[in-house]
């Protein structure tokens, strides 16, 4: 049973750490406004979407300024330690 939520906790990690770096990637390259068309810009925006277009409905734009995908990194560091830590403590 603990290698199996050990297994659980890590690909929890591993899935997270993988949003965490979509997102950062799709910030990075809206400041250089790529080709909406390319099939990466795509890929991320069908993996990000659903994370950042709830909170771009809740949080306005600063200046001009979209802090939604800070908040979604913010939370999904916040939402990896209480998830791969809940899933251990599971586990035994």
């Amino acid at each position: 049973m603990a290698s199996l939520s050990i297994q659980a906790a890590q690909l929890t990690s591993f899935l997270l750490t993988l949003l965490f770096w979509a997102i950062l990637i799709r910030a990075l390259l809206s400041w250089v406004n790529p080709d909406p068309r390319n099939p990466i810009v795509r890929l991320l925006d069908q993996i990000t979407g659903p994370v950042l277009y709830p909170l771009q409905r809740i949080i306005p734009p600063l200046g001009g300024l979209d802090l939604s995908p800070l908040v979604a990194l913010l939370a999904i560091e916040v939402l990896k330690g209480l998830l791969v830590h809940a899933i251990m403590t599971l586990g035994g």
